[in-house]
């Protein structure tokens, strides 16, 4: 991804000295211009500020219906990270359970696995923001963006109503799109979760429940629960389902009810608080340019790894490449997910969405036979060939192999809407 050239120029040139800089506001002419306040928009910021060289604004929705609810991010990562001080809970021990019982413990060190709410993150990237002579936050509503010479320009709506454009020479922009774009293979992550307080002890702290099979399977696609526990009488309890199409709320509530007491046998409880999303899981090709000066990137960028939903972590190595090629005046940006990981995600979707794998005794082999910091380097795309061979001999090689055969036959069609079906 071409991020600098003759058109937009380089920061490092802009910033080279104060004879050389024309003059900026923090509020109309900022280098950079941040869409979308959430995991990636603000780690960008986060990044493009912590150095001092770059000015930048975060346009965030207002408070309203535009405003996304509270939200969970998980990732793995060893040792210190930029935003522990924001983070929830972490847990050095992994949890499978098999669809026949059989549990399946690991400690994938030096790795931890981390929970992080999106406000605690926001809380945290707002006050380094505010904290820094080149960042700020803007509540208002994006309305266009669009190509000028020299930059891009972003015309917005303030809550009072008021029109403020933007100019940039850059602008990032990690809002959903309106569309995805066409695939081999649609399938949605979606979920709902419970946070719950029982009144007796009930998890273990130290042990984090990634997937348990030992839910009612659906016909089509792949379902279990998942538990992240933050004290002995204190977790959240999700329900997940990899599917084409998400549920009504009256079924997640009805799964997750019996997840928590008939598998679970949580005893008495109260549920605190409840979140529900939907995540794509789609082959799909995410452009990353929407034009010469704006660029996408999360979600909408192609961040979203395909066969496991997680986004946080890649979002933000997306983050510090950008950050690094905006610093050094360097050309591209490396793609958040390399090409030989999408590879194997298109396979595995496309083998999980025909049903020739058999998904909840994938995953669970895969937890079973592989090294456990090896599978999740595995899950976040920096494993070497070597390694991935070994992980394949792993899986249902025949009703694989049949998969990528003919794969690359298939037409991309396009994707239904993803969205919450009515209750």
């Amino acid at each position: 991804m071409d991020i600098g050239g003759a058109r937009t120029g380089h920061v490092r040139r802009r910033t080279a000295g104060a004879a050389n800089r024309r003059p900026a506001h923090p509020a109309t002419d900022p280098e950079v211009v941040v869409l979308g306040g959430g995991a990636a928009g603000l780690g960008l910021a986060h990044r493009l500020t912590e150095t001092g060289s770059t000015t930048v604004t975060v346009v965030e929705p207002p408070d309203g219906p535009a405003r996304p609810p509270e939200r969970t991010w998980c990732y793995w990562e060893r040792g210190a990270g930029d935003f522990d001080e924001a983070v929830t809970a972490s847990w050095s021990r992994l949890r499978v359970h098999g669809a026949d019982g059989e549990e399946i413990t690991v400690d994938p060190a030096p790795l931890r696995y981390r929970m992080l709410r999106s406000t605690a993150f926001e809380r945290l990237v707002h006050s380094r923001l505010a904290a820094s002579p080149g960042g700020r936050i803007l509540r208002a509503t994006a309305d266009t963006v669009r190509d000028v010479p020299g930059g891009a320009e972003v015309r917005c709506t303030t809550p009072d109503g008021r029109t403020l454009t933007l100019r940039a020479r850059h602008v990032f922009d990690s809002r959903p799109l309106p569309a995805l774009p066409p695939a081999r293979t649609h399938l949605v992550q979606h979920f709902r979760g419970w946070f719950v307080r029982t009144d007796t002890d009930r998890f273990d702290p130290a042990v984090a429940d990634l997937m348990d099979f030992r839910v009612p399977q659906p016909d089509h696609g792949l379902a279990f629960g998942y538990v992240l526990p933050l004290a002995p009488d204190r977790a959240l309890v999700e329900y997940t389902r990899f599917s084409r199409t998400p549920l009504t709320t009256a079924a997640y509530e009805a799964a997750l009810a019996h997840y928590s007491r008939e598998i679970l046998r949580l005893g008495a409880f109260t549920v605190e608080a409840a979140e529900q999303g939907a995540i794509p899981m789609t082959d799909a090709r995410f452009p990353r340019r929407a034009g010469p000066a704006v660029f996408r990137i999360g979600t909408a960028g192609g961040a979203t790894r395909p066969a496991t939903g997680y986004t946080f972590a890649a979002a933000q190595r997306q983050s510090r490449a950008i950050a690094a090629a905006l610093r050094d005046g360097r050309g591209t940006v490396p793609a958040p997910h390399g090409r030989r990981a999408l590879a194997m995600d298109a396979v595995l979707l496309r083998a999980l969405d025909t049903g020739r794998v058999d998904g909840p005794d994938f995953f669970t082999r895969l937890f079973r036979h592989t090294p456990p910091e090896r599978l999740l380097r595995f899950l976040d795309g920096a494993t070497s060939p070597r390694e991935e061979w070994g992980i394949g001999r792993r899986t249902p090689v025949g009703p694989m192999l049949r998969t990528a055969i003919e794969l690359p036959f298939l037409p991309r069609r396009p994707a239904p809407a993803i969205g919450e079906n009515p209750s």
